[in-house]
This record gives structure tokens, C-alpha cells and sequence, in this order.
């Protein structure tokens, strides 16, 4: 006996429903226990014509149903229909519905079978039989339903209360209302709020058509059904209308009261010049309810039905219910989609409108908002091309993300193009910056009152200004002194910022920084590390910071990174495993064996994946608080063309970087020797490695003390690992070559040379046109020659 044969013989019917749309699949046995109407064929329940109630994931019109919630549509099978939600909300009683909703989402998150008993209800809310359901999950093409039969509970005695009935009609609206207000509340936009409003099926109401407007400008634009496309031929005379005419939705809009119309004699007396477009649609009773919000009229709601309605006071007051509950989410909807737009139009405004790019150099470049309120911050980036034929990449972070950071980021980011479109030096550049946000942060300091200012004499001095309080040394904090107008007090802002001066025909970068995070250089064989340079404080926190240029030199097949905080911390991350992350992510880009991004857009793209998709477990940040954070970033990388020019004098050479050493900073010869040590973290031979820094150290100091230049280190690794040479120079632009010295027991100086005599492979000095450069070389794993 085939399954067909054993349901029809038992009576049994089949239910499916998907948790995507609501909606339930339902054959003609199950609908007949439900109480749906169809017509029944001769021999078996089958249906004359397929139906579909209208509702959300329906392509049927409302205005051509033959029952309240019924119309034609296409059906998945022989014999089925596809009912909405509210229709089915309607022929269960509202305590079972409401238990069988709470265990079906319990059985889809916790993949089990579903078992209820089910009281089915007539028009009247009054229960004619009861069934049972018996449902299991399953999943097609990534959509979770529950599929399972239906089938009658025998000689199931009907309830004797007289009161039951009207209890049940109360209980069934009070369901309605409590899905009603949890759907609109799920509604994101404008879009869902109204197909939402166009699929509700009122209990004991029967609405024929259902129909929103809005008021805007005067004006009064039909917007809803949002799923009726097109518009049905009976509602083009209400697309657009004045809100002074004559017809009932403006008179509502204007009156801010409900209009019923429980006939169409009603209609013709209260509204006679409206009336001859209403009486060729067909309807017979109407209901109008404008829609406010804080005394504020959006629109109204019509509610047509198509018999003479008696509207009671429980049916006026549950159209009020329901005219609320859609005006507070088209007024939520709305403003979300206005902050949105705004938001995103100022983000485009304040940030570049075209692809940045360099000749010479391929760059990538992101910002992504951290996704609170208004998604605006203070985070950009920035490419300005330079009066030398040069080019500038910034970053930056102000203070906070909200719309006073936008707004003073955008101050700052046209200052900084308008001092480097003056040709100045990237330590004037910032330093120019951070003279200018501190003097936008102090808000001007006024007294006396507004009138007492306005009325005072022509040529009478300025009232007094109180001088800005500061520390014991003198300086100024930046903050107003107490009781100073024109703004909070303590909404002073500070900026991070680095600076970059590009050429590409020599790869060079000269790079200023203020407070902000060090930028990362992939080295050709993929080796990270992170470029300490010379900085000063945040732009706007002292305006009299210096702000030290340290040179980089990008070469064929590096990457550098320079971005916020935001792409480093985000997630609970520490700078340290901030770092570690992004270094998973680079190795999970690289071509081959190269050690380079394939595709220098696609790593773009997988930084910002890897925050806004985080994966567990090792990778999740030690930090309790998962902070949000806006993101910038810049990929930075030589053009292959230029690339290929300079690889052939690089030939060999696998990994190079170079830094400065300047006169004024002899603390940033130990970030010399930690550069150093992170190019040779895999050299075989540890003893190799302290020697390289020692003597690197050694050669640095030298310049400082013995010259009045800054020093330029490059040092260069090639050859197969285990047997690579390392070259490291030391150059300056003094022209007095060192010489060996016998130092005495208790000499301080005068061993550097013995010292590299002893530790060196080879060493030696190279006068040069301005200055010299004395270097050593070492072979991996070769011991030192016993020098004579």
C-alpha cells in the first residue's frame, strides 16, 4: 500500500512549515481540519482550484480573493495550499498557537520532534474539534521547516461554558495583538513594516483590502501594500493626493480622528465627491485611523471590508491597537533609514570619492565604522599628491566615534592636505596639525550676559577673558577655565596621525608619527615586522611637540600596513595579539613561496573579514570587553614594473630593511638592534645573532659620538637559509675614517674595532662621495677567521 493510500485511509493530513517566511504548506485534509473553505471533488478532497492565502512570500493579489486571506496562487503539489500566518492564527486557538510557536522554535534550535494537541476554532473563536500535530525539523537548500501530519482526536466533547465563546474571541485577539506587535517590532525597514501590514488577517473583522499612506509635504502618497506591484487598478486614484481634498484619509490626516464608514451610504453622504471612485472598487464598509506618533500624524491606515460592518467598540478598539503599533514602526523604520543615509552620505562626503592610487606603487585601501548609532567616526585615510612630484599617504584616528570626531576629523584632514599642498616636510606638516586641532578644541570664553555684550557702547573695551588654567610649569592644559560658555568643557579632542612622504622611484618612505601605531613591512620571504619610528605626542595634546622623520625603504616584493587601532584591538585583542592575528592572516594570503598577497585588494579584504567575522578559540582576544571600533587601513606595495627594475640590483637578496638613526636620538639605537634581531629570528646560530647586534650597536654609537650626522643602517640577508650572508652598513656623512687604537686597561673606548676584528667574518670602510660607510659581513653557521 503506497503512503497516500495509508494517509487517505486514515484520515491523516500532512503540514509543512517554513521558518523563513511563516507560511504553512498544507494538503486539502489538513486544510479541512482547519476549517479552511475549498471545494471537494467528487471521490476525494481535492481541490477544484489551487489556493493561497495572501500574506508574506505570496504573488497573490488581495483584491482578487474570494474569502478573507484566500486568493489564487501557485501551489507546490496536487491538492495543497499555502497559508499565511495570521490566517492560521485564526483557526487555533490562541493558547495552543501560542504553545505550539514556543516548540517549534524549541525543536529547530534543538533538532527534535514536535507534538501537540491543537483546538481548532470557527469564525467565532468557538472550538469545533481538536487535532493533533506531530512534526520533525528538516533543512532544504539551507531553509529550516517542520514537516510532519495532522489528524482528528475523536468524540472530543465541546466545551459547555456559555461564556466561552466571547472568552475565546478576546483571547484570540489579545494573540493577535501580541504576533502583530512582535512582527512589526522585527521589521528593520520601511519595506517589512509594511508587508507586514498588508498581510494581517484581523480576527472577526474579514478586511477585503488593506492600504497605507503618508504624509509628506503637504501631500498624501499611497506606500502600502508594498507586495501589491503593480498597483491594483482600484488604488491609482489614491496614489498621490493633496491633504486638503476631500476624501476620507485626508480628512483624518487633518483631524488626527478615526472615520467609519460601516456602509456605503455612510461613504456617499459624508464623502459625495469621493464616492464614485469607491463604488466602481466594490467595497461595502470602511474604517480610516491615522497614524501618530508623539501627537504627530505620519499618515493614515484604510481597512476596507466588503460587507456592511458594524464597528463595535471591541472592533474600534482593536484597529487602534493595530493603527499604533504600525505608526510607532514606520516612525522607528523611518528615522533608522534617515540616520542611515545621513551617515552614509557624510562618510562619502569626508572620505576620498575616488580610488586612491600611486604611479609607481599598488595600494589598497579601507574604512569600515564601527556599526554604532550614526556608523560615523573619527578614523580616515587620506593619498595627496605633492607639489615635488611625490606623493602622501595619512592615517588617522580622533578621539571617539560619534559625529564631533567626523566633524573634526574632516577639519584636520583639509588642514593636513592644505600644509602638504604647501611643499612643507612631514615633521612640519603634523606639526602644523597639532597647532591647529588645539586651537580648535578651545572653545572661546565669553562673560556678562548676551544683552549686557549687545548693549554695551561703541569703543568700550572687551570684558576681561580669564586665562586658561595649566600646570605648575606654566603650560596650558587645553581645557577652559570653569565657567567658560561655548561648550563642554571637558570635549577636547586628540588625534593620531602618520604621515608618509612616498617616492616610488626609490621606494623610499619618510614617515612621521603622532601617537599612532607603528606600521608593519612584510619582507619578501613573508617575514612581519613592525617599523618602530621616530613620533611625538597625539596631534592637539601639546602644540609645541616635535614630531622626528624616520626614512623607510620599501623594496621589490614587501608590503607594508599602516592603520588605527581599531583593526589591531578590536575583539578583545591586545596590541601583541592583535599583531599575531594579522600575521595569521597574511600567511593565509600569500602566493605560494613568495611570501606576498596574491592580490594586494583581496588582503584588504580579509583584514576587514577577519574582525567582522572572528574566529574562536586561539584566535578570540584575552580582553573581557569585545569593544567595537572604526577601521583604517593602507596596503602599501612596489608596482611590478617598478618592482622588477629594482630587483635586478636586489638579485639574490631576500630580505633588506633600512632605518635612521638620528643625531638627537640616541635611544633609538636598542629599536636598531630589536629591527635587527626580528630580521634574524631564524638564523641557525644564536651566538651569530647577539654578535650582529653587538657590532651594529658598536658602529652607531660611533656616529653619534664621533659625528655630527644622523646614521643610515641597511642591512640585507641572501642566499638558502643555512647558508645565508648577512651584510649590515652603517653609513654618515662625516669624512674622518676610523682608525685602531691600543686602548689601555681602563679605557672607555677605543675597542670597536677589535671588537669587530673578533666578531666579523669581513669588515671594512668605504669612503664615498659625502661621508663614508664602514660595514661587516657574516656567513650563517661559518665560524669567525682567527684574525692575526
Amino acid at each position: 500500500m503506497h503512503t497516500e493510500e495509508v494517509l487517505k485511509a486514515t484520515r491523516t493530513g500532512l503540514w509543512r512549515w517554513d521558518s523563513a517566511t511563516g507560511t504553512s504548506t498544507v494538503d486539502v485534509r489538513t486544510a479541512a481540519l482547519l476549517g479552511v473553505p475549498f471545494r471537494q471533488g467528487e471521490a476525494t478532497y481535492r481541490a477544484e482550484r489551487p489556493l493561497t492565502v495572501a500574506g508574506p512570500g505570496s504573488d497573490a493579489p488581495s483584491d482578487t480573493a474570494t474569502e478573507p486571506g484566500l486568493a489564487p496562487g501557485p501551489v507546490s503539489g496536487e491538492g495543497t495550499m499555502t497559508l499565511a500566518e495570521p490566517f492560521i492564527r485564526t483557526r487555533i486557538h490562541f493558547a495552543d498557537y501560542v504553545e505550539l510557536t514556543a516548540a517549534a522554535n524549541l525543536a529547530l534550535s534543538e533538532w527534535t520532534v514536535v507534538e501537540s494537541v491543537l483546538r481548532v476554532v470557527d469564525e467565532n473563536s468557538e472550538p469545533v474539534r481538536s487535532i493533533r500535530l506531530r512534526m520533525t525539523p528538516v533543512e532544504e537548500k539551507g531553509t529550516l521547516s517542520l514537516i510532519g501530519t495532522v489528524s482528528q482526536i475523536p468524540d472530543q466533547p465541546a466545551p459547555e461554558s456559555p461564556s466561552y465563546a466571547g472568552e475565546g474571541r478576546q483571547h484570540n485577539r489579545e494573540a493577535f495583538l501580541l504576533h502583530t506587535g512582535r512582527a512589526f517590532a522585527e521589521a528593520r525597514t520601511t519595506a517589512e513594516v509594511l508587508r507586514v501590514a498588508g498581510s494581517l488577517v484581523i480576527p472577526g473583522l474579514k478586511p477585503r483590502a488593506l492600504a497605507v499612506f503618508s504624509l509628506e509635504r503637504g501631500r498624501l502618497t499611497l506606500v502600502g501594500p508594498s507586495a501589491q506591484r503593480p498597483v491594483p487598478r482600484h488604488l491609482l486614484p489614491y496614489m498621490d493626493m493633496p491633504a486638503d481634498a476631500d476624501h476620507p484619509a485626508a480628512v483624518v490626516v487633518r483631524t488626527g480622528r478615526p472615520i467609519y464608514l460601516p456602509a456605503p451610504e455612510d461613504y456617499r453622504r459624508e464623502f459625495p465627491d469621493a464616492w464614485p471612485e469607491a463604488e466602481r472598487i466594490g467595497n461595502r464598509g470602511w474604517a480610516w485611523l491615522p497614524l501618530t506618533v508623539s501627537r504627530r500624524v505620519l499618515g493614515a491606515w484604510m481597512v476596507a471590508f466588503p460587507e456592511p460592518m458594524e464597528f463595535t467598540r471591541e472592533a474600534r478598539a482593536l484597529l487602534t491597537s493595530v493603527a499604533r503599533m504600525l505608526a510607532q514602526a514606520l516612525s522607528r523604520t523611518s528615522m533608522h533609514e534617515m540616520e542611515l543615509q545621513l551617515s552614509s552620505g557624510l562618510q562619502r562626503t569626508l572620505r576620498p570619492t575616488r580610488k586612491p592610487g600611486i604611479e609607481g606603487m599598488k595600494l589598497a585601501a579601507r574604512y569600515v565604522p564601527s556599526g554604532d548609532g550614526l556608523e560615523v567616526g573619527g578614523d580616515w585615510y587620506d593619498v595627496i599628491p605633492l607639489p615635488s612630484g611625490r606623493t602622501a599617504l595619512v592615517i588617522g584616528d580622533v578621539q571617539g566615534h560619534d559625529v564631533r570626531a567626523a566633524g573634526i576629523m574632516a577639519q584636520l584632514r583639509i588642514a593636513l592636505r592644505a600644509y602638504a599642498a604647501e611643499g612643507h616636510r612631514p615633521d612640519a606638516v603634523l606639526a602644523r596639525a597639532s597647532r591647529y586641532l588645539a586651537g580648535i578644541g578651545r572653545p572661546e570664553v565669553m562673560t556678562g550676559s548676551e544683552d549686557e555684550r549687545a548693549g554695551a557702547p561703541a569703543g568700550a573695551p572687551e570684558p576681561a577673558v580669564p586665562e586658561p588654567t595649566g600646570e605648575p610649569d606654566g603650560e596650558p592644559t587645553g581645557e577652559p577655565a570653569d565657567g567658560a560658555a561655548g561648550g563642554p568643557p571637558d570635549d577636547d579632542r586628540f588625534a593620531t596621525c602618520l604621515y608618509m612622504e612616498a617616492d616610488p622611484v626609490t621606494g623610499t618612505l619618510d614617515v612621521a608619527r603622532a601617537g599612532h601605531p607603528d606600521p608593519a613591512i612584510w619582507l619578501a620571504d613573508g617575514t612581519m615586522l613592525i617599523r618602530a619610528t621616530a613620533g611625538g605626542l597625539p596631534l592637539g595634546v601639546a602644540p609645541g611637540t616635535e614630531y622626528p622623520t624616520t626614512r623607510l625603504v620599501l623594496e621589490p616584493g614587501e608590503t607594508l600596513l599602516a592603520c588605527t587601532d581599531g583593526l589591531i584591538e578590536i575583539g578583545g585583542h591586545t596590541m601583541d595579539t592583535g599583531w599575531r592575528r594579522i600575521r595569521t592572516v597574511f600567511k593565509e594570503q600569500s602566493a605560494g613561496d613568495t611570501g606576498t598577497p596574491a592580490d594586494l585588494e583581496g588582503f584588504a579584504d580579509a583584514l576587514i573579514g577577519s574582525v567582522q567575522q572572528p574566529s574562536g578559540g586561539e584566535n578570540a582576544g584575552p580582553l573581557e570587553d569585545r569593544r567595537a571600533d572604526d577601521i583604517a587601513l593602507l596596503l602599501i606595495t612596489l608596482d611590478p614594473a617598478y618592482a622588477a627594475e629594482r630587483a635586478a640590483a636586489a638579485s639574490g637578496v631576500s630580505r633588506r630593511t633600512t632605518f635612521t638613526v638620528a643625531q638627537a636620538e640616541p635611544d633609538r639605537i636598542g629599536e636598531a638592534r630589536h629591527q635587527l634581531q626580528g630580521m634574524l629570528f631564524d638564523w641557525e646560530s644564536e651566538d651569530q645573532i647577539d654578535g650582529a647586534v653587538l657590532m651594529l650597536s658598536e658602529m652607531l654609537t660611533n656616529v653619534l659620538v664621533h659625528t655630527e650626522g644622523d646614521a643610515v643602517v641597511v642591512a640585507e640577508a641572501s642566499g638558502k637559509r643555512g647558508a645565508r650572508l648577512l651584510r649590515v652598513e652603517v653609513s654618515d656623512t662625516s669624512d674622518a675614517l676610523p682608525h685602531r687604537r691600543t686602548p689601555g686597561e681602563l679605557a672607555s673606548s677605543g675597542r670597536g674595532l677589535m671588537m669587530m676584528e673578533m666578531l666579523a667574518g669581513s669588515w671594512g670602510v668605504d669612503p664615498r662621495g659625502e661621508g663614508k660607510s664602514i660595514w661587516f659581513e657574516m656567513r650563517e653557521n661559518v665560524a669567525t677567521p682567527a684574525w692575526a
